[in-house]
């Protein structure tokens, strides 16, 4: 088993994208037009949202690095990363654990958001979690914090719900509404 480390992300050749979990490399395809008007809609809406509120999380939309461990063998770039804890953030990106993830599954995608991406995350220490599948219109949402203990919360909804944020009592999002 080969064990890859960042290097070898940052060596691939121009344009060629890839993620990094325990030393495995895995490559990923371009996004189609409606995964990025999902990425930006929510990023939109959730940094509205933070500014509005006088919060202090900044939101990023990918490509945006995420070294989620203190080693060199792990590397994602998850569609939107929420971060509250600005010491986590410098000019590669964030090096630890976003608060709050969201993937947009595609095709090519769908095995690697539905589990390894949720384990990674849980295992990482990220408190909450979303995966937005297009395809079912669905949402699925997981409040990681606590999980171990049983405290952790998971939820589905449909795109024409309001989903709540975890991680901001009161507010909610309708992934309908940003598409129309």
């Amino acid at each position: 088993m080969t064990n890859y480390t960042v290097d070898d992300i940052y060596a691939l050749p121009d344009g060629e994208r890839a993620e990094l979990m325990d030393g495995m490399i895995y490559m990923t395809t371009p996004p189609n037009r409606a995964h990025q008007k999902l990425v930006s809609e929510l990023n939109i809406r959730i940094g509205t949202y933070i500014k509005s509120h006088h919060g202090d999380c900044e939101v990023y939309p990918a490509p945006f690095a995420v070294f989620l461990n203190a080693d060199n063998h792990t590397y994602v770039e998850p569609d939107i990363s929420v971060i509250c804890d600005k010491d986590k953030l410098d000019d590669r990106g964030c090096n630890g654990t976003p608060d709050w993830i969201i993937e947009i599954v595609s095709p090519s995608s769908r095995r690697m958001d539905y589990c390894k991406k949720l384990f990674k995350y849980q295992e990482a220490g990220v408190r909450e979690y979303w995966i937005v599948d297009p395809q079912k219109k669905r949402v699925q949402t997981y409040f990681l914090e606590g999980l171990e203990e049983e405290k952790g919360d998971y939820g589905e909804f449909s795109f024409d719900e309001d989903i709540p944020v975890g991680i901001y009592d009161g507010w909610s999002i309708r992934i309908g509404k940003l598409l129309e």
